[in-house]
């Protein structure tokens, strides 16, 4: 049976229902996949899809989200593929939708991903699955909301996505909804991920520096680095799939986001 579905870039995306053979170029929404059940469907997927990781070692790999390998993801001739406009080459994806179904998420906000978690539910047949993943990410993040202010915490923050230039997560991404639902202040005003320098930092009133695990591998030593160019602001590593994996990840996010609360509040 075929059924038409609208993808988040407003693409009519017709495909075989239930889809059989998926292929996925973002790791936030492979896991997603898996936890929503499709553990046969999944026949391939990127290189940087590491969750669940004995998942990922039986998974063709079809490269990196930014350079995904064309030819051999023809080779699986999917009957759905599932990307992300962010995460994703356009060029790639334009490709690949001249010979397969490509289906595309586009999120910056929380509620932006558990629209999608929703849609991709009834994409692949598991709206069940999907409503009771969302149950969960909503009450959890209502309680994280509540705590913040109950706690309030009230902080200026930049949250650093990269070093050599050194780059932030600006307005307009799913980090700064995340840092938001934490009861962060983003002080970084520009849209998507701008460069900024340690000078601009430091005369940004900003309380707390955040550096992400990811994209760029931030370490103990760059904490040092920092606090010697920005003595009197706190700087702390934090786990950056947390911050900005949306899907099922989430759920594992909101305990994290309570620790991460607590850390706050004693710094």
């Amino acid at each position: 049976m075929q059924k038409t579905f609208t993808d988040q870039m407003g693409r009519a995306v017709t495909i075989n229902f239930p889809p059989k053979r998926i292929v996925s170029v973002v790791p936030s929404q492979t896991e997603l996949l898996f936890n929503l059940g499709l553990d046969t469907e999944i026949i391939g997927l990127t290189k940087f899809c590491i969750h669940p990781i004995e998942k990922f070692a039986e998974r063709t790999k079809v490269g990196g989200t930014k350079k995904l390998n064309i030819d051999l993801i023809k080779d699986l001739e999917p009957d759905l593929i599932i990307g992300n406009k962010e995460e994703n080459t356009q060029s790639d994806i334009e490709e690949l939708a001249e010979y397969f179904p490509v289906w595309m998420s586009d999120i910056f906000t929380l509620d932006d991903a558990m629209k999608t978690i929703a849609q991709i539910g009834e994409l692949v047949n598991r709206q069940p699955e999907a409503g009771y993943l969302n149950h969960l990410i909503s009450a959890g993040f209502n309680d994280l909301k509540t705590l913040a202010l109950q706690n309030k915490i009230d902080k200026k923050v930049a949250y650093l996505i990269w070093r050599k230039p050194y780059m932030a997560a600006g307005k307009n991404t799913f980090i700064d909804d995340i840092l938001l639902s934490n009861g962060m202040m983003n002080i970084i005003h520009q849209d998507r991920y701008p460069e900024i320098t340690l000078e601009e930092l430091k005369t940004s009133n900003c309380e707390l520096i955040l550096l992400s695990s990811e994209p760029y591998p931030f370490s103990e030593k760059h904490i040092k680095e920092i606090n010697e160019a920005i003595p009197n602001t706190k700087v702390m590593l934090v786990d950056g799939e947390m911050f900005s994996w949306y899907g099922s990840r989430l759920v594992k996010a909101v305990q994290y986001f309570f620790e991460f609360q607590k850390q706050i509040i004693d710094r």
